[in-house]
């Protein structure tokens, strides 16, 4: 199989300079013994790191051992070089760039190594030696630390509160943590959010309710009705008044829903920085909730979930992400840079690491903390963890199943993760009828994100 002309040039020319052993072309199955280049720069210039695939390289270790202020380099710039050396991902070669170069001291430790230009293809095997000779110019140090020895606390939410007083009192002075100890230093729950939680458990509520709820709030009131006006739904007519919404276009459970995660969704700031490449907090919003509704839909009417309260919890499934910003300056730029430098790597290790907590933990604790529903903080909770099969288990399982298949279509949600085989079976889903749903929401894409664009605004 034939190598991009730069990678094969760049394997020739450390052959004849330097004695490297012959290399091979080979189908690997597993990252066990994969290496990844990350390329950084700050003002003073760039940078590569070389680190295994499977490790998390730490920017702000890093930083402090250079005395610089490294990122990743944007991802324009970065599909210039992929280009240029017309590969898909820039392998592990620190001659293709000839920048400064540093390896992370655990490469050194493996036997045999391989390197990636294109993903999902065949990878290129050289023994550990021979990349040592090849990397013989470049510094060594200890910059990455293992995937698998980072243990998230994905199942025993019983520890999140301690994990978030620990984590608080290790990044916020003396007097923000004396604010901190009850409120979190967050906002009470809007009085929207009060009043539609109010309606939610009342057996005697009727639209009017909810139509005076919204009308109350006139941006909430004009987001509402540009929703139902919206190309997506094809409602006939104009749609002229909050009632007309609710009544004719979207329904009472959807607009209750719609209305919870507006208002709590506008309590925090949306961060000023945030990782490169990133979809928008509301994209990422309506994205999970269109496709927890359109699961909890699908599923035989005896097991179907609660499609408002599925809904709901897509809406609010990255909620922590707002949280941790708000808890954590300047640290969660901290967390942006690695996440940038780690996007291999779910957000939940990252965190984890550097701040002793993750987004779902903080999240579902806050909403425990605002009274919000116990299927919603189940899901915020656990929709990471396959193993959890306690009350509510339906609810975080739509958002894992919903979230993988968008990423699988393009939405960048994250990295991918395995789903097990019975899944489908499980939640009494029909995984073709599915994939056509889903196919036909990413033909949709305009008008969700329009949709995202609404709320954002």
């Amino acid at each position: 199989m034939e190598l991009p002309v730069a990678v094969q040039d760049a394997l020739d020319a450390a052959r004849r300079g330097r004695g490297m052993p012959l290399f091979e072309i080979v189908e690997v199955d597993g990252d066990s013994h994969a290496l990844r280049m990350v390329p950084l720069e700050d003002h003073e210039g760039k940078l590569q790191v070389i680190c295994r695939k499977a490790d998390l390289l730490d920017i702000n270790r890093l930083n402090k051992k250079m005395g610089r202020d490294f990122r990743v380099i944007s991802r324009r710039e970065l599909c210039r070089i992929r280009e240029r050396l017309g590969v898909e991902l820039l392998p592990a070669l620190p001659s293709l760039t000839g920048w400064s170069t540093i390896v992370d001291e655990a490469v050194d430790q493996q036997t045999v190594v391989t390197l990636s230009y294109k993903p999902g293809g065949p990878q290129i095997e050289l023994p550990s030696e021979a990349f040592h000779v090849m990397t013989a110019d470049a510094r060594r140090m200890r910059l990455a630390t293992p995937a698998a020895e980072i243990q998230v606390n994905l199942s025993e939410p019983q520890r999140d509160r301690q994990q978030l007083h620990s984590a608080i009192e290790r990044f916020t002075n003396l007097r923000i943590r004396q604010r901190l100890e009850d409120t979190l230093e967050l906002p009470p729950l809007p009085e929207t959010a009060q009043r539609i939680i109010h309606l939610r458990v009342n057996p005697n509520a009727v639209m009017g309710d909810l139509v005076d709820i919204v009308e109350s709030d006139p941006s909430l009131a004009a987001q509402v009705v540009s929703w139902a006006s919206s190309s997506f739904y094809a409602a006939a007519g104009d749609v002229r008044s909050v009632h007309d919404a609710v009544s004719r276009v979207l329904g009472f459970e959807l607009v209750m829903n719609l209305a919870m995660g507006l208002s709590l969704g506008k309590t925090l700031k949306a961060p000023e920085d945030e990782p490169d490449g990133y979809i928008g907090y509301w994209q990422q919003a309506i994205w999970q909730a269109q496709a927890a509704g359109v699961l909890s839909a699908m599923m035989r009417r005896g097991d179907r979930p609660s499609f408002g309260l599925s809904y709901l919890s897509g809406l609010l499934h990255n909620f922590g992400y707002l949280v941790l910003n708000q808890v954590f300056p300047p640290h969660f730029r901290v967390v942006c840079r690695n996440l940038e430098a780690n996007a291999n790597l779910d957000s939940s290790l990252i965190e984890h690491h550097l701040l002793g907590i993750t987004r779902e933990q903080v999240g579902a604790q806050l909403m425990e903390n605002w009274g919000m529903p116990d299927e919603v903080v189940v899901a915020l909770r656990h929709q990471k963890n396959p193993d959890y099969d306690g009350s509510h288990a339906v609810y975080a399982h739509l958002l894992r199943l919903g979230r993988q298949l968008l990423v699988e279509r393009g939405v960048n949600l994250g990295t991918s993760a395995a789903l097990e085989d019975d899944i489908y079976q499980y939640l009494g889903l029909d995984p073709n009828a599915v994939a056509k749903q889903f196919d036909g929401m990413m033909e949709n894409r305009d008008s969700i994100l329009a949709m995202a664009g609404m709320m954002q605004s």
